[in-house]
């Protein structure tokens, strides 16, 4: 993208953060956001919800608070009928409502396969947003969520995870859950950096911190919080693609103890994943606590940055 300069311009794409920033006054600034994919579970109202709660997410990652949407939808209005499009509508209206903000709004298109998203708006005050490249060294790296949706996603698409498995609804469930208490717990502790883990998977936007940050980091596989199932599918083949691109893009160093398994996990892009929390050691068990208190559904202490460059697992 070309490069742009406006002194309103809080965050650009400089460091691939989660959302821009621009300033409007000296106690406002918009926080903008816009994500869209394809499905990955048959419900359309489901697939409504997860996809309206992960556009959200990168409002929460900026610790701005939403507070209107736009939806953004692509469907074949020759293959299926008018109630799918209905149905995803209400699920991402579900999830707004649920958060008290409006979708006011939106576009619509006549594409071959079902997309929909959001394009969030959120505020914050300009002194206060978070940012995923300002991590200091000895931070230690929390995550909010399990890891594996990736992996469980492929296994509903290949038929081999059901709606009626119980780790079907688990899957579903940590998809649809918003990163707000695990913010809302961020902003009360206080944290140095920021981001949410989607797509680049947890190897992929750690990368985008430490690099950011000017540092380096480390995972330890052994404290992930991981999906049931999730092992076992990625052990069996059951991989997305993104695994394998994820793990050519964004080099690193596995040590020798790390299996096959754990080296996919780190890789595995996830769907409306976690927040990844970049906090001083003196303050990491009061994060932990309050991510618990707010009902976070992971408190997990995954890593640290560190001064040398470059990512080691270990």
């Amino acid at each position: 993208m070309p490069a742009v300069v406006d002194e309103r311009l809080l965050v650009g794409n400089e460091t691939g953060d989660d959302a821009s920033v621009v300033q409007l006054s000296d106690d406002i600034a918009i926080v903008q956001s816009l994500d869209f994919f394809m499905p990955i579970v048959d419900d359309p109202e489901t697939f409504g919800r997860i996809a309206a709660t992960n556009s959200i997410s990168d409002i929460y990652a900026m610790g701005a608070t939403p507070v209107s949407a736009l939806a953004i939808l692509g469907f074949p209005v020759k293959k299926l009928p008018a109630e799918v499009a209905r149905l995803i509508m209400l699920g991402g209206a579900k999830v707004c409502a649920e958060i008290g903000i409006p979708i006011s709004g939106g576009h619509s298109i006549d594409d071959p396969e079902p997309k929909f998203g959001l394009s969030v708006t959120g505020v914050v005050h300009p002194d206060a947003f978070w940012r995923n490249s300002t991590g200091q060294v000895g931070d230690k790296l929390v995550l909010t969520k399990p890891l594996g949706s990736g992996a469980l996603g492929s296994a509903v698409k290949g038929g081999r995870l059901g709606a009626d498995h119980p780790d079907y609804q688990t899957l579903v469930n940590t998809m649809c859950t918003l990163n707000r208490s695990a913010a809302a717990a961020g902003r009360a502790v206080g944290v140095h950096a920021v981001t949410d883990v989607t797509g680049f998977g947890l190897l992929g936007h750690l990368t985008e911190m430490a690099v950011g940050s000017g540092l380096g980091a480390r995972i330890w596989t052994q404290s992930l919080p991981v999906l049931p199932s999730a092992r076992s599918m990625l052990a069996a083949g059951v991989q997305p693609g993104a695994i394998g691109r994820n793990l050519s893009f964004f080099a690193c160093n596995f040590e020798d103890n790390v299996s096959d398994v754990d080296r996919a996990l780190v890789a595995d892009p996830q769907t409306s994943g976690g927040l990844l929390m970049a906090v001083s050691p003196k303050k990491v068990d009061a994060l932990c606590a309050a991510l618990r208190s707010e009902g976070a559904l992971a408190a997990s202490v995954v890593g640290e940055l560190v001064s040398s460059p470059g990512l080691v697992v270990c």
